[in-house]
């Protein structure tokens, strides 16, 4: 029985994906704000979502094919390096926050 994981990593396999990650501290900041792209190369469970950036990096995504929205055509600017990405296939986005004080 395939789940949403599995339809969604199917459909995600050699798409261009340009990836947003943002961490907060624990007052609820922003820390450090991340963008990168790449093409999916491997999906699956143990692994979670692997791309290949334009230099022959592999990063690792969370195995959560939901994370994952079609992009809308145009040119994205990636705020930390000035790059444009033109037409990715997906958009993904995370937010971490550090773990609750006990």
């Amino acid at each position: 029985m395939l789940d949403n994981f599995d339809v969604n990593a199917a459909e995600l396999l050699g798409a261009h994906i340009l990836v947003g990650i943002t961490r907060l501290d624990r007052a609820g900041r922003v820390a450090e704000q991340r963008q990168f792209h790449g093409h999916v190369v491997r999906a699956n469970r143990g692994e979670g979502i692997v791309i290949v950036n334009a230099v022959g990096e592999e990063l690792r995504l969370p195995p959560d094919g939901m994370a994952f929205a079609p992009a809308d055509p145009g040119e994205y600017r990636l705020r930390s390096t000035g790059e444009v990405v033109v037409d990715p296939d997906y958009t993904a986005t995370w937010t971490i926050t550090p773990p609750a004080h006990h």
